[in-house]
């Protein structure tokens, strides 16, 4: 009798929103079954991976865990159970170590800026 196997060389994970401390994606290619899916951070897995059909797509929900988020970057892996086979990743950056990265840093020249043109709009509606 012929082991009932998963083929994943053909499933492809695609997030669709980040929201909420929730991040969803569309699994495609797995076929009727559930497909055994995990999540890890840092190389253990966590809990919180849901999946639901929907047609031939699996929607595939991932609650983030409260007590896995800290500052600096931390990456999740969502993987087949198995093979181990990558198909998504994502990181969530927060937190003092930023304040070196780039986008943190535009964020405060934006804000910066901001005040600026608020404060000079100010000065040209005065009257001398």
């Amino acid at each position: 009798m012929a082991k009932d196997t998963q083929d994943t060389t053909h499933m492809t994970l695609t997030k669709t929103t980040l929201a909420a401390g929730v991040w969803q994606g569309e699994l495609r290619g797995a076929g009727v079954h559930p497909p055994a899916l995990i999540a890890t951070h840092l190389g253990e897995e966590v809990e919180g991976l849901n999946l639901t059909q929907e047609g031939d797509v699996w929607l595939v929900r991932f609650t983030l865990p409260a007590d896995r988020i800290a500052d600096g970057v931390q990456t999740f892996v969502i993987a087949e159970a198995s093979t181990k086979e990558v198909l998504n990743s994502f990181a969530v950056m927060v937190g003092e170590a930023l304040g070196d990265d780039i986008r943190a840093e535009m964020d405060l020249l934006r804000a910066e800026l901001d005040m600026l043109k608020k404060a000079f709009r100010r000065r040209c509606t005065e009257t001398p």
